[in-house]
């Protein structure tokens, strides 16, 4: 009966390991896709984002009759 209940308790306890090494699995899978986040927009933010608010400061100004501040 000791034998069985030592089995369950190391059973218990590998399946709390499992949970610890799954949470730093995602934990490092969430830091891979902010790395590419920030890859990417330091490769293409200075031209894709200065010509998208450029643009849309254009609209505004248009539409509203002020001239945007350059």
């Amino acid at each position: 009966m000791l034998d069985f209940l030592r089995t369950l308790l190391a059973a218990h306890r590998a399946g709390l390991d499992e949970r610890g090494s799954s949470a730093v699995e995602y934990g490092l899978l969430i830091a891979g896709v902010a790395a590419l986040i920030i890859v990417v927009v330091f490769a293409f933010g200075g031209v894709v984002l200065h010509d998208l608010f450029e643009n849309t400061c254009d609209t505004v100004g248009t539409s509203t009759g002020h001239a945007c501040n350059r």
